[in-house]
């Protein structure tokens, strides 16, 4: 039995959801992939998956057997990188998940920038404000804003934390009037981002104090930009990442409110599956982005 190439097998079909998948992942027929499969079985003497006719579902001992797998590949992969690279100039596609107002306001331009100084690496940027898994769907790096995910298979490099910040335009203000501490922002038409973890509630912090908020959401939005907008607009209050504000703060369409209350400072990080390690385009790439993010006269 070939050990590697089970190995491979195996893990294509946890990631792939089925052995056909896999076979075409590794470009093999499926009754080969299958057999790969069985003869690992049979040599550990253990069952790894759960066959229906519809769907193939790791078993306990095939997802103990999987986190292993992926930590002896990483490290056979980062090796052959290690070794590859020593005297090669990076090359290629760096396929990159990014957040969508994140990518607009800030990436598109930082992108350029680092094809100029790497002209030999192809990107390929996708935005989206979902979580997206680096693994499964076979990026090679993901930015994302928020809390840091935990996973043995992935690495998390903190690059830069955000400040939420609680804002409303001038005009709905003087129409409205400004709340004084956060109980009062009940009274007031709100502006919701929709992934938040905490629902129609805001969480807020004042000296330490927690303050959960039931607000009256009159708008509600994946997307910060699209709230920033509305709120700009006079449509009501909103609390957003600063990155995101900047711009009408400058112009003074926005204004900030209950500056003693901060909401929970968001996370942006890249995060990258344990096999990419050592690619020098992904670490490249991290590392443009962190010297960019800490430039303090970076915009």
């Amino acid at each position: 039995m070939d050990k590697f190439e089970s190995i491979k097998a195996f893990t294509a079909v946890v990631e792939e959801g089925g052995f056909a998948a896999a076979a075409r992942k590794l470009q093999l027929s499926r009754s080969a992939v299958n057999k790969f499969v069985i003869n690992l079985e049979n040599h550990l003497g253990v069952q790894l998956f759960y066959r229906t006719t519809r769907k193939v579902t790791p078993t306990d001992n095939g997802r103990a057997f999987y986190d292993r797998c992926m930590n002896i590949l990483s490290s056979l992969e980062e090796a052959e990188l290690a070794v590859s690279q020593q005297s090669q100039q990076p090359t290629g596609m760096l396929k990159i998940n990014a957040p969508m107002s994140f990518g607009i306001s800030f990436l598109g331009s930082k992108i350029a920038e680092f094809m100029t100084l790497y002209p030999e690496i192809e990107i390929q940027l996708t935005l989206e404000d979902r979580f997206v898994d680096p693994i499964s769907e076979g990026y090679d790096l993901t930015i994302r804003i928020g809390s840091e995910p935990q996973s043995p298979n992935l690495i998390v490099s903190h690059i830069k934390t955000f400040h939420r910040i609680i804002c409303a335009a001038p005009s709905y203000l003087k129409a409205r009037g400004i709340p004084q501490n956060a109980i009062e922002l009940k009274h007031h038409d709100c502006l919701h981002y929709g992934y938040l973890s905490t629902g129609c509630k805001w969480l807020l912090i004042k000296e330490g104090e927690e303050y959960r908020v039931n607000i009256k959401r009159i708008f509600c939005s994946n997307n910060g930009e699209v709230l920033r907008d509305a709120a700009v607009k006079g449509l009501g209050i909103v609390m957003l990442p600063d990155f995101i504000l900047q711009s009408a703060f400058e112009r003074g369409e926005l204004q900030v409110i209950l500056p003693d209350y901060q909401g929970v400072d968001l996370s942006l990080c890249v995060i990258y599956p344990l096999n990419r390690h050592l690619s020098s385009k992904v670490q490249l790439f991290t590392q443009f982005l962190q010297e960019c993010l800490t430039n303090k006269n970076s915009k």
